[in-house]
């Protein structure tokens, strides 16, 4: 979920010279459009690269990148004061985002997709970061102060919408692509049968074709019958086994990976050699991962054999999916199915010109508890995972270049939006104020405190998607991508906001120095909720809902106080600029940790990185307990801006 970021700058007095239409047809638009870049870069990129079988160590190190325009941001802003209008900006950065996104959207269906939409998605958080410049101060010029306080409310309700938009609804449409972008479902009964099977299964040739026929999967035996437990663990184990090295010799079972240096460069070998490779030696061998085997229960197996009925064109993968057909309600949790039936292997088979016509080994074994005549449908649904983003994205290339052409029109053009430029002491004046900034009592403490307050967090936020994304076997809950939109991009950000908006109101009520040490264990506690899925791995919809909710809750609780506190640090003369290098130290403290956290994960497994999560707080929590701030400060009412994260 998006959690992190540089909140706008707070207001300011505007010029009384101001003209246009009616804020209500901009202003929810305007921040609405500055929310949607920034989940894209930090979420939703994040859950693409996962399905498209990016590792957890690169997602992270290389997505962490992306926070840096919002680190640097402070640096070039004054630029966008001394160079045209912030309406200018404006329309000009989001017609550049709705380029970069329709760029990605080409990227991602080439061999090099990786290299390039990381590029592309770097653009676009350059654009993003300029774009938050030119609209906080676009507000501040064009609404009076009784104005902006008016609708900031409404300014607030639609960046938080965007937050659900971009990493729950647009999660769930990829989602939805993948799966019915492809060829028409196809349907496989599976039942119990009462006669005894033999203890070994016979090779099935790829299902008889149609030469001619419209392209689609063709499955023999078109019904499965799977007779009463005869294997044990072990020789159950041997026919998986051998049925997945089939499936493996004929590239079934390939992924799609990002394209790597022919050799590494000559610092990466060095630090491979002298600290990641020794780290990761300790780590495995203190911490080693918790790797469920797939045949580790006795039990009966059936064997299907999938085609498909011609080739498809040459370069085309089509991923097909195996699954128990499930109904609505307990697809969300509401229901319990049969879940004595499993696909063991092959639930997950990709097919080209080159493999079209061999045959897929799929695999469902029948638990011991099963009665004849018991009975499901396995569903084998198809597409093309590239497609599936590649459309996502272009949708919000159209939405973007929408908004730009819409804020072309309907913005107002206040006089006073204008260049603004510099004196002689200008470059002086740059530079007192931010020398000034590190010559404030207690600066170093409260520089500890915004870097390490979020450690955690940030180490946890680029694993949560490839988590709840990865299969039971490798530790993850092997939830859909429209399931983790839902759970996360949804219900995880409604969560995030009633939990700020409870903070605020309590915060405004007892003061930032009382509620503080509160808030802070309300960070830290609710992620056992993360420990708790790694352990059990629930397979009820609900449940692992619930618990992605009570730890965004909590954090949304807690980070009202982090918030108060760099409004109190940045109290001065010069708190406009001192607030936004506390903000770029924030996303520094995001950036930095994101970096390590796929690597450390992959290395230590889910239940130990999550531990281990909950252990990186401490840190935050004794510089929470240390900071000195004033028992009056928060307790009236203070006006607050929008925090991205």
């Amino acid at each position: 979920m998006t959690r992190a970021g540089s909140p706008p700058s707070p207001p300011q007095p505007a010029d009384s010279a101001r003209s246009g239409s009616i804020p209500a047809a901009w202003v929810p638009t305007l921040y609405f459009s500055q929310g949607i870049p920034y989940v894209v870069v930090m979420t939703l990129s994040v859950v693409m690269y996962k399905r498209l079988g990016v590792s957890n160590t690169d997602i992270a190190l290389y997505t962490s990148w992306l926070y840096l325009p919002w680190v640097i941001k402070p640096l070039w802003s004054p630029l966008v004061d001394m160079t045209r209008t912030k309406r200018f900006w404006i329309v000009a950065m989001q017609f550049l985002v709705s380029l970069a996104l329709a760029s990605a959207a080409f990227a991602i269906r080439r061999s090099a997709f990786f290299r390039w939409s990381l590029f592309l998605f770097w653009i676009m958080a350059f654009a993003s970061a300029t774009h938050d410049i030119a609209a906080d101060g676009f507000y501040m010029l064009s609404l009076s102060p009784h104005q902006q306080a008016w609708w900031v409310g409404l300014r607030s309700t639609f960046y938080r919408t965007a937050m659900v938009v971009g990493s729950g609804l647009l999660v769930v449409l990829a989602g939805v692509l993948e799966s019915r972008n492809g060829l028409p479902p196809l349907e496989v009964p599976v039942c119990a049968g009462s006669s005894a099977g033999a203890r070994s299964l016979p090779d099935r040739p790829a299902p008889g074709l149609e030469p001619g026929s419209p392209l689609r999967l063709v499955a023999d035996p078109a019904s499965l019958v799977i007779p009463p437990a005869q294997l044990s663990a072990d020789e159950a184990g041997r026919l998986i086994a051998r049925a997945r090295q089939s499936n493996a010799d004929h590239g079934f079972l390939q992924q799609s990976v990002p394209g790597q240096p022919s050799s590494p460069s000559p610092l990466a070998g060095a630090w491979a050699a002298t600290v990641s490779d020794p780290l990761k030696s300790f780590l495995t061998a203190h911490f080693p991962k918790n790797i469920r085997s797939r045949a580790s229960a006795a039990g009966s197996l059936g064997r299907l054999s999938l085609a498909l009925s011609s080739a498809p064109p040459p370069g085309q993968n089509l991923v097909v999916t195996l699954e128990r057909k499930k109904g609505a309600l307990e697809l969300i949790g509401l229901a319990k199915g049969d879940d004595d039936f499993q696909v063991v292997e092959g639930d997950r088979l990709v097919f080209n010109s080159r493999n079209w016509n061999q045959p897929a080994q799929v695999l469902v074994q029948r638990g011991s508890k099963q009665q004849s005549g018991d009975a499901i449908v396995l569903l084998a649904s198809s597409g093309s995972l590239p497609l599936a983003w590649s459309i996502t994205l272009f949708v919000v290339a159209a939405l973007f270049l929408a908004f730009s052409c819409w804020h072309a029109f309907i913005l107002p053009r206040p006089a006073a939006d204008g260049p603004v430029f510099a004196n002689e002491g200008f470059v002086r004046e740059f530079l007192a104020t931010f020398s000034s900034f590190f010559r404030k009592p207690g600066v170093v403490l409260a520089l500890a405190f915004i870097l390490f307050y979020r450690f955690d967090e940030a180490q946890l936020v680029k694993v949560i998607s490839p988590f709840l994304l990865d299969t039971r076997e490798a530790g993850g809950l092997g939830l859909t991508t429209s399931q983790v939109g839902l759970a996360y991009g949804t219900c995880g950000v409604m969560a995030l906001t009633c939990g700020g908006l409870l903070g605020g109101f309590w915060a405004a009520r007892r003061g930032l120095k009382f509620v503080l040490p509160f808030m802070a264990f309300s960070m830290y506690l609710p992620k056992l909720a993360f420990l708790f899925l790694a352990f059990v791995q629930p397979g009820n919809f609900l449940i692992a809902s619930a618990a992605v909710a009570l730890e965004q809750f909590g954090y949304g609780f807690g980070f009202t106080a982090f918030m108060l506190y760099l409004l109190y640090f940045s109290d001065g003369p010069h708190r406009t600029a001192h607030y936004a290098i506390c903000t770029g130290f924030m996303a520094l403290g995001m950036m930095l940790p994101g970096l390590w956290s796929g690597w450390l994960a992959d290395v230590l497994g889910y239940r130990h990185f999550f531990a281990w999560v909950i252990c990186s707080a401490l840190p935050g929590l004794g510089l929470a307990l240390l900071l000195k701030v004033d028992p009056r400060y928060g307790k009236k009412a203070q006006s607050q801006p929008e925090l991205k994260g």
